[in-house]
C-alpha cells in the first residue's frame, strides 16, 4: 500500500475557478498513471464527474460513474448516518445512529428510499451504456471534496466487492485527519489541497454550483480515450504555452508595438507592482508612463501618495513650486514609508517630468501633473484647507480652525489615535465638523473661482480636494478598529473618487484633447478584486472600480518577480532594509513565470489568446507592501488570484533588486544576506 503523496507535507490552502480546473489540477498529480494499462476513472454522481472527466482525458482513461447516496438521520436529513453506493452496498456511522438513536426499521427505510433513487440516477446517466467493467483494474475514484468522507467511504466499500486490482482516492480538496485516514484504506491518494481550518469543500471553489444530472449524461456521453482526447494527452504545460506567446521585454519595458496592443485608445493604464521597494518595478513603469505621455498625450500621474505631498511635486513639475530641484519637491514625502516616493528612480522621473513640461509650455501644448490619490494626510491636509482660506477669506478660516480643532482635543496629531478613541468612546467623533467644513467649503467654490488665472483655479482645487480627504480620513481612522474589509474598501473608494475628480478637472482645461491618466500602486491595488480570493469577502480594489466605471477605456498592468532583493521594513515605522526576496512559492503566478525561463517579459491575452487558459487557473500570488516578512512568508505575502481576469497584462522580471532611497541609512547599505532565511516556512 502506498503512501498518500499530499501527506508529504502540509500544504498550502488552494482555490480552484472550477470543478473543471480541479480536474485537471488532479491529473498533474495523477501523472505517473497516465499510459498505464487497464486505468479506470469514476466520477463520484454528481460533483465528481466534472473533476472526473478531465482527469481520465489528460490520462486517456475511460470514464463511469458511481453513485453514491447519503443515508440522512431521521429528522436531521443533513446530517449523514451512512451512504449507500452502486451495487447496494451500505456503509453506515454506528456513533450517530446510537446517539441519534435510529432503530434498524428507520435505517431500512432510508436506505430503500436512496436505493430508489440511486437506481434511478445509474439509469439515466449511462442511457443504456453497460457499465465499465473494473475487475483487475487500476481504478481511480474521483469526488469533488471530501468533507467526513461518508460516501467515499461507502464507495471505496463498495468497489472492494468488484475485485479491482488497486482503488485510488484523488480529490481537490479534503481536511488532513480525513486524507490520512483514507490512506490507511486505499492503494495510493492525491489530496490537491488541505485547507486549515476545513470548512466546507464549495470553500475551495469560486465557483460550485450544483452539478445536475444533464451535466452528467453529457460528460459521460463525451469521450476521454482515442484521436478525440489526444490532444489533451500531448497538451503542451502552462509554461510552454506562455513562453511561446510571451513578449520580451528587457528591463521590464515592453516593445512599442505591444504596448499599443494592449493599451490601444484606453484613457485610464494602472500599472501595478509586485512590491513598494523593487527598482525595476519603479524604472520600467517611469518609461512606460513617459511612452503614455509622450505618444498618446497622457496629462497626470496618479499615485499611491498623500494629496498635500505629491501637489507639492505638482507645482515643481509644472515650474510654478517654490522648490528649487526634484530631491527638494520631493522632501514632503516624510511620512513612513519615505522610500516609496522618495528615491532615485522616481527623482529621476520627476526631473523628467520637469523637463518635459518645461518643452510643452513653450510650444503652448499640455502638460503633465504629479498628483496623490491616498487619504492618510489627515491633519497635513487640514492645515492646507486653514493656509488656502487664510489667502482668500480669513473669516472661513477661523471656522475651519474652530472645526478642526475638534482633532487636537482627541488625539493630537496622531489619526490612528483619533481612530481608536472615536470608536471606542474614549473620545469625541469629528464627523459632524468635518462635514460641515467640507460643505461651506463647495458652497463657496463659486466666489473663489472668480479669481483670475489658472493658478487661482488649481489652488481652489487643492483646497478642495484636501476637504475632501480630511472627511474620508477621518471616516477611515474610525473603520481601521473595525472590519479589514471596511477601510480597505474605504481607502481604494477614495482612491477611485480622487481620480475621478481628478480627469474632471483636467478635463476642464483642455476640453478639445482626452485625459489621459496613468495611476502607479501596488498590485492589490491595480489588480481587480473579482479574481481573488479577498473579492469573496467583499474587499474591492481600485482595479475593479476603474473596470466597472470605465470599462474597455481602463487597462490593468502588473508586475511579477521570482526572487532577488527588495526595500521594505520589518515593521511598521521602521528604517528601510535591503532584503532577499525569497524564491517564489509552489503553486504561484511567480513560480509559473520563472518556468518560462526567460529573464523579462510580458504576457496578456490581448496579444495572443492561448495564454488566457494558463492565465486563468487559481494560482497564489506574492503581495510584498512596505514590510516584508520572510519567515511568514505564505500567510503575510500571498493570497489566491486569477492573473488573467487580475490584469489586462503582467510583466515578469524574473531577478529584480532593491530600490535605492534617496538618503539610504547603513542598515539599507549593509543589506541582507540569503544566510538568514529560516529554513522552513
Amino acid at each position: 500500500m502506498t503512501t498518500a503523496r499530499a501527506l508529504g507535507g502540509h500544504q498550502p490552502r488552494r482555490m480552484f475557478r472550477d470543478r473543471r480546473e480541479a480536474g485537471r489540477v488532479l491529473a498533474e498529480l495523477l501523472g505517473s498513471y497516465r499510459g498505464k494499462e487497464g486505468v479506470v476513472v469514476l466520477g463520484l454522481a454528481r460533483g465528481g464527474v466534472p473533476v472526473a472527466w478531465e482527469v481520465a482525458a489528460a490520462l486517456g482513461a475511460p470514464l463511469d460513474t458511481f453513485v453514491v447516496r447519503k443515508l440522512g438521520a431521521p429528522g436531521h436529513n443533513e446530517f449523514a448516518m451512512g451512504a449507500l453506493a452502486t451495487g447496494g452496498r451500505v456503509v453506515v456511522n454506528d456513533d450517530v445512529i446510537r446517539a441519534l438513536r435510529v432503530t434498524p426499521q428507520q435505517l431500512r427505510d432510508a436506505a430503500e428510499r436512496e436505493g430508489r433513487e440511486l437506481a434511478r440516477r445509474v439509469g439515466a446517466y449511462r442511457a443504456g451504456r453497460p457499465p465499465v467493467e473494473l475487475a483487475g483494474k487500476t481504478v481511480i475514484l474521483v469526488d469533488d471534496g471530501l468533507a467526513t468522507g461518508a460516501s467515499m467511504l461507502a464507495a471505496v466499500e463498495a468497489l472492494r466487492e468488484m475485485d479491482p486490482a488497486e482503488i485510488v482516492v484523488a480529490v481537490p480538496a479534503a481536511p488532513e485527519s480525513t486524507c490520512r485516514e483514507f490512506a490507511a484504506l486505499v492503494d495510493d491518494l492525491v489530496c490537491a489541497s488541505m485547507p486549515t481550518p476545513f470548512l466546507a469543500v464549495g470553500e475551495s471553489f469560486w465557483d460550485f454550483e450544483q452539478v445536475t444530472d444533464d451535466e452528467v449524461r453529457e460528460l459521460l456521453a463525451t469521450p476521454t480515450v482515442g484521436i478525440a482526447t489526444a490532444k489533451l494527452r500531448i497538451a503542451e504545460t502552462p509554461a510552454e504555452i506562455i513562453a511561446r506567446c510571451a513578449v520580451d521585454a528587457p528591463s521590464g519595458i515592453p516593445p512599442t508595438e505591444a504596448l499599443e496592443e494592449i493599451i490601444g485608445d484606453a484613457r485610464v493604464v494602472l500599472i501595478g507592482e509586485g512590491s513598494h521597494g523593487t527598482r525595476e518595478f519603479y524604472e520600467a513603469r517611469a518609461e512606460i508612463t513617459k511612452w503614455l505621455i509622450q505618444e498618446k498625450g497622457f496629462c497626470g500621474v496618479a499615485v499611491e501618495a498623500d494629496w498635500p505631498d505629491a501637489y507639492r511635486v505638482n507645482r515643481y513639475v509644472r515650474g510654478y513650486g517654490a522648490d528649487a530641484s526634484a530631491d527638494e519637491a520631493l522632501s514632503g514625502f516624510e511620512r513612513f514609508p519615505a522610500w516609496m516616493w522618495r528615491n532615485t528612480v522616481v527623482r529621476d522621473f520627476v526631473g523628467w517630468l520637469r523637463l518635459h513640461n518645461t518643452e510643452r509650455r513653450a510650444q503652448g501644448r499640455r502638460e503633465a501633473g504629479f498628483y496623490g490619490l491616498d487619504l492618510y494626510s489627515l491633519h497635513r491636509s487640514m492645515d492646507e484647507v486653514i493656509n488656502y482660506l487664510e489667502n482668500v477669506d480669513p473669516d472661513a478660516a477661523q471656522r475651519a480652525r474652530e472645526r478642526y480643532a475638534c482633532f487636537d482635543r482627541t488625539s493630537g496629531d496622531d489619526g490612528q489615535a483619533y481612530g481608536f478613541a472615536a470608536a471606542f468612546g474614549a473620545g469625541m467623533s469629528c464627523e459632524r465638523q468635518v462635514v460641515e467644513q467640507l460643505v461651506e467649503l463647495q458652497r463657496a467654490a463659486l466666489q473663489y473661482a472668480r479669481r483670475d488665472g489658472l493658478l487661482a483655479e488649481d489652488a481652489l482645487f487643492y483646497a478642495q480636494q484636501n476637504a475632501q480627504t480630511v472627511r474620508n480620513a477621518e471616516v477611515y481612522y474610525r473603520a481601521m478598529f473595525g472590519s479589514r474589509v471596511t477601510s480597505w474598501n474605504l481607502r481604494d473608494q477614495h482612491m477611485f473618487q480622487t481620480l475621478k475628480t481628478l480627469r474632471a478637472h483636467l478635463h476642464r482645461h483642455d476640453h478639445d484633447e482626452p485625459v489621459g491618466i496613468v495611476v502607479w500602486a501596488h498590485n492589490s491595488h491595480v489588480g481587480d478584486a473579482r479574481a481573488t480570493e479577498v473579492g469573496a469577502d467583499g474587499q474591492l480594489t481600485l482595479g475593479q472600480l476603474v473596470r466597472e466605471s470605465y470599462g474597455e477605456q481602463s487597462r490593468l498592468i502588473g508586475f511579477t518577480t521570482y526572487s532577488g532583493t527588495v526595500t521594505a521594513a520589518s515593521e511598521w515605522g521602521g528604517v528601510a532594509e535591503r532584503k532577499v526576496v525569497r524564491p517564489a512559492l509552489n503553486g504561484s503566478v511567480e513560480e509559473l513565470m520563472h518556468e518560462v525561463d526567460r529573464p523579462e517579459f510580458l504576457v496578456s491575452s490581448q496579444i495572443t489568446r492561448d495564454v488566457a487558459e494558463p492565465l486563468d487557473a487559481v494560482r497564489l500570488g506574492r503581495a510584498i507592501g512596505v514590510i516584508y516578512l520572510p519567515a511568514t512568508e505564505r500567510q503575510s505575502h500571498y493570497y489566491h488570484v486569477r492573473p488573467g481576469d487580475q490584469f489586462d497584462a503582467i510583466i515578469h522580471i524574473d531577478r529584480t533588486t532593491a530600490l535605492e532611497p534617496l538618503e539610504p541609512t547603513s542598515t539599507w547599505a549593509a543589506g541582507e544576506t540569503p544566510e538568514t532565511y529560516p529554513t522552513g516556512l
